[in-house]
């Protein structure tokens, strides 16, 4: 595999409406992001990923774009963008941004050249039909629920495609002018002086045409939009034209969100001469999900996450480098989800970062991962932002579930968790703001903060940090980065461990998750105890034995 300029760097998600406020707005801005990098420098940040920041009505909190050149005003100018790449620099910190390029906003100026002109050139920006005595050509529903298509404004015998929100219009990428428009775009910003792009929902941009009806999975009698997928053919066209196009002029880096691949695509999506650096591992984020929605989803267990991480790492391996994640902006906290509730704590947190930090791969840190920020118990659905969250809510509701019982389900897996804002101290708002946080805070942030953190030689803070570092220690950096993973004990209930082996060197990897200790038998003595979360080892020859949620590094 040929060795690239990312492969040793940390990456960081930043949702920059909930990171950090310096106007009083009560929403997080980018001069909040440029006060912050010597924090996120400290930390040991190399690559920042900020979710979307362009101008937008925010029906999808701005995954619904209306102008790609411009700032959003509640986040600030191009100016302030244009500071941040140049500050980022300074520090060694790559700037990253979102491209959400499936779709874009309804209010966008090509959009409503659509509905001015429907057969005109914007028209064909879209997917636009004729409907037949009131049909829509397909029984497709969207990702936020209800049918992808919408009467098309000003023609009730029109109706346009959206697989997301309906103010969300899919973008026709079959047609050339499009594709030409959207490259100018991306290297419009990567002259700026961008490290890259984190490239949203891009397996959604083949459809499978001409339209069809699919089976009926759910009483709405529509069928999910990821069966049409499966039977589309041809995208790594569109994904090799804009690599080349665009990524490849300016050895930019470019993660994929990408699920329903296809096994045998992956070398063509991460492999040498892949579409993208990258791409992110769902496994475990998407196990135990149901047709029926959120409320019939099966919790997963420590044993699962283990097994989903080992077949990313077995599927990666020769192949190129998974991104590797336990939450994001889109997913619950992963300590809330990873964990059994009543095992929640510092010392778990820790448990799963080593795994997440020592598989191989990029790792991605979202904000307020690094403090150990946990899911937040919703009390009302008032409480709820998100789009996705009030379409399960009712999902619940209609599938027989109480007020009460919908309220639990979305809890467990609502995006408002990952959304509340940073906790930066235990005073007014967190310190996140002078003003009103535009979504509540979680309650627990007089404990879980960074300032109450930052200076604790034992908090989860300050283990990231040892993590981070060891990844960049010359003594272990090759085996950190780019050695072999091989599983161990895999038939163990509540064990994760595995190896890390490059040529001379070998780490063991291993955490007990679960509060009763386990012992396990070295194939060779340990050499050094590298990292822990305990401190001490409990060693007799080549057992060891690990405490309630104990994680090792141990050199052989």
């Amino acid at each position: 595999m040929e060795r690239k300029w990312w492969h040793e760097k940390v990456a960081y998600q930043i949702y920059p409406k909930s990171f950090y406020d310096t106007n009083g707005d009560g929403i997080g801005d980018l001069r909040g992001i440029i006060e912050k990098l010597p924090y996120l420098k400290e930390l040991g940040i190399d690559i920042i990923w900020i979710s979307p920041c362009y101008c937008s009505p925010l029906a999808d909190q701005g995954y619904d774009i209306s102008d790609y050149y411009n700032i959003d005003p509640r986040f600030g100018t191009m100016e302030d963008m244009d500071e941040l790449i140049a500050e980022g620099k300074k520090y060694d910190i790559g700037i990253v941004m979102d491209l959400v390029v499936n779709h874009c906003s309804d209010e966008h100026e090509w959009f409503k050249k659509a509905c001015e002109d429907p057969d005109g050139k914007y028209g064909k920006y879209f997917y636009i039909e004729d409907m037949k005595d009131g049909k829509v050509p397909c029984n497709w529903r969207s990702y936020f629920g209800g049918s992808v298509w919408e009467p098309l404004p000003g023609h009730p015998d029109k109706c346009y495609l959206h697989l997301f929100h309906k103010k969300q219009p899919d973008l026709n990428w079959e047609n050339p002018e499009v594709r030409e428009d959207i490259y100018t775009m991306i290297n419009w910003w990567l002259e700026k002086g961008l490290a890259g792009f984190r490239i949203d929902a891009i397996i959604n941009i083949k459809k499978a045409l001409p339209w069809k009806d699919y089976p009926v999975d759910r009483p709405d009698g529509m069928s999910k939009a990821q069966n049409m997928l499966a039977d589309a053919v041809g995208i790594g066209d569109f994904l090799g034209e804009m690599r080349d196009r665009c990524f490849k002029v300016y050895d930019a880096f470019s993660v994929g969100e990408v699920f329903n691949e296809k096994p045998e695509e992956l070398p063509d999506f991460i492999g040498s001469d892949g579409y993208f650096s990258s791409m992110y591992d769902f496994g475990a984020n998407i196990w135990g999900d149901s047709d029926k929605g959120w409320y019939d989803r099966t919790p997963i267990s420590p044993d699962n996450y283990r097994d989903c991480s080992f077949a990313g790492q077995a599927k990666s391996e020769g192949v190129g480098f998974f991104s590797n994640i336990i939450e994001n902006h889109d997913e619950p906290r992963g300590v809330s989800r990873y964990l059994p509730e009543s095992d929640v704590n510092d010392t778990s947190k820790k448990a799963l970062a080593t795994m997440l930090f020592m598989l191989k791969g990029l790792p991605f840190i979202y904000q307020g991962q690094e403090i150990g920020m946990e899911n937040v118990k919703f009390r009302s659905i008032d409480e709820v932002d998100d789009i996705s969250t009030l379409d399960e809510y009712q999902v619940a509701l209609n599938a027989g579930l109480s007020q009460e019982e919908a309220l639990k389900v979305i809890s467990l897996y609502s995006r408002d968790n990952a959304r509340t804002p940073f906790q930066w101290t235990a005073g007014k708002n967190a310190g996140f703001t002078e003003g009103t946080p535009w979504l509540q805070l979680n309650p627990n942030y007089t404990e879980i903060n960074l300032e109450s953190q930052r200076n604790d030689p034992d908090s989860v803070y300050q283990y990231y940090r040892r993590l981070i570092a060891l990844r960049k220690d010359p003594q272990y950096k090759e085996t950190v980065v780019y050695g072999a993973t091989t599983p161990l004990w895999t038939d163990r209930k509540n064990l994760m461990a595995f190896t890390r082996s490059s040529e001379g060197q070998t780490l063991l990897v291993a955490a007990n998750f679960q509060s009763e200790p386990q012992t396990i038998v070295l194939d060779a003595p340990c050499k050094k105890v590298v990292l822990g979360n305990y401190p001490d080892v409990q060693a007799n020859g080549t057992e060891v034995t690990l405490k309630g949620y104990q994680t090792v590094v141990l050199e052989l």
